[in-house]
């Protein structure tokens, strides 16, 4: 197998740039919460594939799933030849998805596959086209689903127009120093001055901002984005793509809010690393886009859809939920510790429900001003140093931990030994 800086000199021969790479580091093997490289070296894994392994690299019960169902068949296209699979999941995502009364699921492969198909949804059912979405958050790299993120670097910049019809509205979060008050306000003037609500279909908002830096949307917004959709006839859609499947502690982030969506996106953990994602609704909205108007070749794959049914199993046997609450715990109590340290780069504004933690870097200690380049430094740094570690955020600050739900005390004791070893170097 080629070196780390062998297969990286080919990778940029052979694919475009604008696949970014975090690290330069080659896998060769995976378990659990651990990586090796091609040269042996061994990593501790806190990015979990961007949120996708909260079951942790070949759990052995999924590997199990995928291993009997590669025995039957691996293909027949769900709108060809159905199976069992597809349809046991779709029941089980219909049985615990925190949307109120009868609903429907259809499968697809991506995140991004699963926020336009929500929005088409959401246009057949109300015969509109509007979309409202939030600054900072992100929908996917697809044509709607990247006019939706409301980032520009790196998601849209030098990509040309996007699609119409598709308005943002502040994110309020003590970082963007945006109210509850002052976000719902500019939501009247885009009601007044841009687009009447009887011309928008969606309103589309994640819980929990992902690449937007791990800020919760307020618990008052939900109720009145609630609120306003019931009013003016809006399907309100919540992104769970990273948040769903356990990561804040609860199956579905939405659950810790008293207000229930009409329809949600779910992909990321939903099986365990194989491509799959969902968009779960109201039966009676997921029912109103005409047959053929949904699908895909390989939406709802039946190796995917076999591990995504033992992912709900090992969720159950291993309760995880209550061990996303307890790594989060854990890690939130190391960090507001590193926070108060004048030996570290100044990290501050530690957050996130369950196990989806977030801090960021910032210039100056006591200061809130980002320090983007002081975060790249960390990160790379830590995989030098044997650490995965991802950053997010609208200034490019925030470190995010997406460590899997599997990983032991010692594990992410060591993962944690080996941030602090990264945030020193940079003092």
């Amino acid at each position: 197998m080629s070196t780390n800086a062998e297969l990286l000199s080919r990778r940029n021969a052979a694919v475009p740039r604008g696949v970014a790479h975090t690290t330069a580091i080659a896998a060769e093997r995976a378990l659990n919460s651990e990586i090796w490289d091609s040269e042996g070296k061994r990593y501790v894994d806190f990015a979990g594939g961007i949120a996708v392994l909260n079951t942790g690299h070949r759990h052995p019960k999924v590997i199990a799933a995928v291993q009997k169902q590669l025995e039957q068949f691996t293909h027949t296209c769900f709108q060809v030849v159905l199976y069992e699979p597809y349809v046991e999941l779709a029941e089980k995502l219909n049985a615990i998805v925190p949307i109120e009364g009868p609903k429907k699921t259809i499968l697809l492969s991506t995140g991004a596959e699963a926020t336009e198909n929500a929005v088409k949804i959401a246009r057949a059912a109300t015969n509109r086209a509007g979309v409202i979405a939030f600054t900072g958050g992100f929908h996917g790299r697809t044509i709607v689903a990247s006019a939706m993120t409301g980032k520009v670097v790196p998601y849209k910049l030098g990509l040309g127009p996007t699609v119409p019809d598709v308005w943002h509205v502040p994110f309020p979060s003590p970082a963007s120093g945006v109210t509850v008050e002052e976000a719902l306000r500019y939501l009247d003037f885009l009601f007044k001055a841009d687009v009447a609500p009887s011309r928008v279909a969606a309103i589309i908002i994640e819980p929990v901002q992902g690449e937007g830096g791990f800020h919760e949307a307020p618990v008052e917004l939900m109720v009145a984005l609630r609120r306003i959709c019931d009013t003016h006839g809006i399907v309100l859609i919540a992104d769970e793509v990273q948040t769903g499947y356990g990561r804040t502690g609860k199956m579905f982030a939405m659950e810790h809010y008293p207000v229930m969506p009409d329809l949600m996106t779910i992909a990321k953990s939903l099986a365990g690393g194989f491509p799959l994602s969902a968009v779960t609704g109201r039966a009676a909205i997921m029912d109103a886009a005409d047959p053929g108007g949904l699908g895909g070749t390989y939406a709802g794959n039946p190796v995917a859809c076999a591990a995504a049914l033992a992912v709900l199993a090992v969720f159950e046997e291993e309760k995880l939920l209550d061990r996303a609450n307890a790594i989060g715990a854990r890690l939130k109590h190391r960090l507001a510790a590193l926070e108060t340290r004048n030996d570290l780069v100044p990290v501050k504004f530690v957050r996130g429900p369950g196990a989806m933690v977030a801090f960021d870097i910032v210039k100056d200690r006591g200061g809130s001003e980002p320090d983007a380049e002081a975060t790249k430094r960390v990160v790379q740094r830590a995989w030098q140093g044997g650490l995965v570690l991802l950053s997010c955020g609208v200034n490019a600050n925030t470190i995010r931990i997406l460590v899997p739900l599997t990983a032991s005390d010692a594990i992410v004791d060591e993962g944690l030994d080996l941030l602090e070893a990264a945030l020193r170097q940079e003092a």
